[in-house]
């Protein structure tokens, strides 16, 4: 979406804002109304109630919103009366590289969960199937192998489990 690492689209950087608890879809209708451009990565979960199996869509990582604004439109975020605190993303690219990465994994597979980022391994992208093109870091869990996607900025990220065979070293 955007090449210099500094620089916002017309005068609006994406930052990332810090919900109060279960308040995500709550801010995300109001930035909607706004209207401000904004992502909620959302995840898909079943849940089964009495004898029927019910499907719900929850926030990825719980307590975050990323949105688009300018600082003319920072005070009407904040009259929401949602946000616990703003964070300023300093490396806009990257963050939004991040971010569609995101939501390229969620759309290959909406049942994903979040985890902690992982700062060291071995960088890699996927080469093969669904997920390909995605670049994350390797981890071994339980004789698997994982590639972690990280929002660095929240310190979260997504697993995915693939095999060693398909993932190229960066």
């Amino acid at each position: 979406m955007e090449s210099n690492k500094t620089s916002c689209q017309d005068g609006a950087c994406w930052h990332v804002l810090h919900v109060r608890p279960r308040c995500e879809k709550k801010m995300a209708a109001y930035c909607s109304a706004l209207p401000l451009q904004h992502y909620l990565p959302l995840r898909r979960e079943r849940k089964k109630y009495q004898r029927r199996q019910v499907e719900i869509w929850k926030p990825l990582f719980p307590g975050y919103i990323f949105v688009l604004f300018g600082p003319e439109q920072k005070l009407s975020i904040l009259q929401s009366g949602q946000i616990a605190r703003v964070l300023e993303v300093k490396d806009q690219a990257r963050f939004v590289g991040e971010i569609e990465q995101i939501r390229k994994a969620l759309g290959a597979d909406p049942a994903l969960h979040a985890c902690p980022a992982l700062t060291t391994g071995m960088a890699v992208r996927i080469m093969a199937g669904p997920f390909q093109g995605l670049e994350g870091i390797v981890v071994k869990a339980r004789g698997q192998s994982r590639v972690i996607i990280n929002v660095d900025m929240i310190g979260q990220g997504v697993a995915i489990e693939t095999d060693e065979d398909i993932l190229e070293r960066l």
